[in-house]
């Protein structure tokens, strides 16, 4: 906690001592204790911020704070507004709009006690270039949980490093220099958008390498670097032309932060460490106008898990301090999207004045939520331009897209579980609950689903299928590392295996060709393949998705930039993708007539598959073998 260095005063700032800055150390400031009763001030969030931004709320933790006055001294900077914790432990400091041009201002702390000044720092924005450009349909997301996709830094691993390896939810090594590292590998995969989870830091938390029970939202954990290697990566990202998506959680922190037990205001949270509901996640009440509040408030005001204290948004104090450290963390590594944690837990309301702030200060920057649940009528719900009902109204969330859950549930149930593929295309056919289906982010498995090789005996055939489909259909797909090599595991802690080759002493190095195993290389070039067609043909990021044909174990649908004529009318491109998920080979006639491939004479088999199509009567004739997909440039 003790990230500043102060000059405490009785008279030794009158006297000429100079002011120290927010990034110095010191143990100057006692963390518990009145040992004097001067004010002391050791953490500042945010510890800075930048000109031309919207003034910043900021939150000093220290001592001695309650009985004090607090002023700026800088160029058209004031101190607008103040109010303390009851304890003397925090003051909310409300900074003036400032002027255009970065500058240190000097925050002025005095008491009868004494006095200290902090220089604080309005740092200059870089140019936008090819920072904050927001994720689209014409990109592929990769998912990596930092702790387990590669090892970059011996430094940070810690003392007890070789006995957290032995832990299934030990902290592992992966950090932030380790995705770096291996970004060749993510580009000639085809990627072009890279998802890490959280970084902040998580530290006290024996299993926390997963970064979601933050313990200091200002500070990256040490165990995946710095803020350096942060931004270093995101630089790294972006000279290939590709983007990174930061994971932020303004639902919950975790258990050991030090809130929890000093909170800076009564209702920080929802209920306290002692006494607090638990969260539920059906999310039925939460879309319904008639539910009465008993029935949403364990969704909205629980601890998540029941160890997750929950934030209380209400409080137009804790809003502000959220909403600040998004954009803090958006500036300091130049992202372009955001992935939100655990969406449908938090009000919307809030959710409204996030995304407004968000884009006003970064317009193009886009975000997809977590809405963990099968049904499109509640994950609609949560898309931004859905108007619900809420407390205070009608109210829009403003997310750019959710997470297309209800694909996820289909796909796993039609290719593992027997479901007909008719109920993949039913899911599809809700797509009009959407304001915009194409921005939807598909997916066979992420870090909180068992892996998809782990379920009902999956085949390598049944996995390929699945990432022909994702690959192939409309939205943006998100891809789990390790999937892409068909790695196994089961519930967690299963599923978050290391990736081989990315620690020392690794039996295996999966980052080559010459280090997988024949199946290895058989999902890695499949989908490599997949991705390769999916870059080079512009259909798959603006063009729409037409279902020509579905029954118990086929399904065929085209992806068009015009779905309203048939070839020789409007735009020529369309790509043409044929299911078949029988345990035999299977025929399929399908009748062109008044869809998009009505009056289309060429079928070019694409992507790795070569069957052949023919044209009979105007009927369209394919044969495909048992487990088969069939993707083809049609003309």
């Amino acid at each position: 906690m003790k990230r500043i260095r102060q000059a405490i005063a009785l008279g030794l700032i009158a006297a000429g001592c100079c002011a120290t800055s927010l990034a110095q150390l010191s143990a100057d400031c006692p963390a518990a204790g009145n040992v004097s009763p001067a004010p002391c001030v050791y953490q500042v969030d945010p510890p800075n911020w930048w000109a031309d931004m919207p003034a910043p709320m900021l939150l000093l933790y220290g001592r001695n704070l309650r009985d004090t006055e607090i002023s700026a001294s800088g160029t058209g900077v004031s101190v607008t507004k103040t109010h303390f914790s009851e304890n003397g432990h925090y003051a909310f400091v409300w900074l003036s709009d400032q002027a255009s041009a970065p500058e240190s201002i000097a925050l002025h702390v005095t008491s009868t006690h004494g006095a200290i000044t902090l220089v604080y720092e309005l740092q200059h924005r870089k140019p936008p270039s090819e920072r904050f450009q927001g994720f689209s349909a014409k990109d592929s997301m990769y998912l990596i949980m930092i702790d387990r996709f590669a090892h970059g830094d011996t430094a940070n691993d810690g003392v007890d490093h070789a006995a957290e390896l032995r832990k299934p939810r030990g902290w592992h090594g992966g950090d932030l220099r380790g995705v770096t590292k291996h970004l060749d590998y993510l580009q000639s995969l085809g990627v072009t958008t890279v998802w890490i989870t959280p970084v902040y830091a998580n530290e006290g938390e024996a299993e926390s390498y997963h970064g979601y029970g933050a313990t200091d939202v200002y500070r990256v954990d040490p165990h995946y670097g710095t803020l350096a290697d942060l931004q270093a990566l995101s630089d790294a990202l972006h000279q290939r032309q590709m983007k990174l998506v930061l994971d932020m959680v303004p639902n919950h922190v975790g258990p050991k932060h030090p809130w929890v037990k000093d909170e800076p205001e009564p209702d920080w949270f929802h209920g306290t460490e002692a006494k607090h509901d638990r969260a539920q996640g059906e999310f039925a009440p939460l879309i319904n106008p008639h539910a009465p509040w008993r029935d949403q408030k364990d969704i909205l005001d629980g601890w998540f898990a029941n160890v997750l204290p929950d934030m209380n948004q209400e409080n137009p104090d804790v809003s502000q301090y959220l909403i600040q450290n998004t954009i803090w963390w958006v500036e300091q590594a130049a992202a372009d999207g955001i992935r939100i944690d655990t969406f449908p837990y938090v009000d919307r309301p809030f959710w409204h004045a996030y995304h407004s702030e968000l884009h006003a200060v970064f317009p193009r920057l886009t975000s997809v939520g977590e809405a963990f649940n099968p049904d499109p009528v509640i994950t609609s719900a949560f898309a931004g331009g859905v108007m619900r009902d809420d407390l205070n109204g009608q109210v829009d969330t403003g997310l750019w897209t959710p997470f297309d859950f209800p694909t996820f549930f289909a796909l796993r149930d039609v290719l593992l579980k027997g479901a007909p593929m008719t109920e993949l295309a039913k899911v599809w056919g809700e797509d009009s609950l959407y304001p915009h289906p194409e921005r939807l982010v598909p997916f066979l498995g992420n870090h909180d689903t068992s892996r998809f090789m782990s379920m009902l005996g999956a085949t390598v055939a049944e996995m390929k299928l699945g990432f022909a489909i994702l690959l192939t259909m409309r939205g943006m797909p998100q891809i789990y590392s390790g999937d892409e090599i068909a790695m196994r595991g089961g519930d967690d802690p299963e599923n978050r295996h290391d990736f081989p080759g990315g620690f020392l002493g690794s039996r295996q190095e999966a980052f080559t060709s010459a280090g997988r195993t024949p199946e290895q290389n058989e999902m890695h070039d499949w989908v490599a393949g997949l991705l390769r067609f999916r870059n080079s043909n512009a259909v798959f990021a603006d063009g729409g998705q037409q279902d020509v044909m579905h029954n118990a174990t086929s399904l065929v649908y085209v992806r068009s930039r015009d779905l309203t004529a048939g070839c020789g009318h409007g735009d020529p491109w369309r790509v043409l993708v044929a299911v078949n998920n029988a345990e035999e080979a299977t025929t399929l006639q399908v009748d062109p007539t008044d869809t998009t491939l009505q009056g289309c004479t060429e079928f070019v088999p694409a992507a790795g598959t070569h069957i052949p199509v023919t044209l009979k009567m105007r009927t369209l004739i394919l044969t495909l073998g048992p487990k088969q997909v069939a993707i083809y440039d049609v003309r």
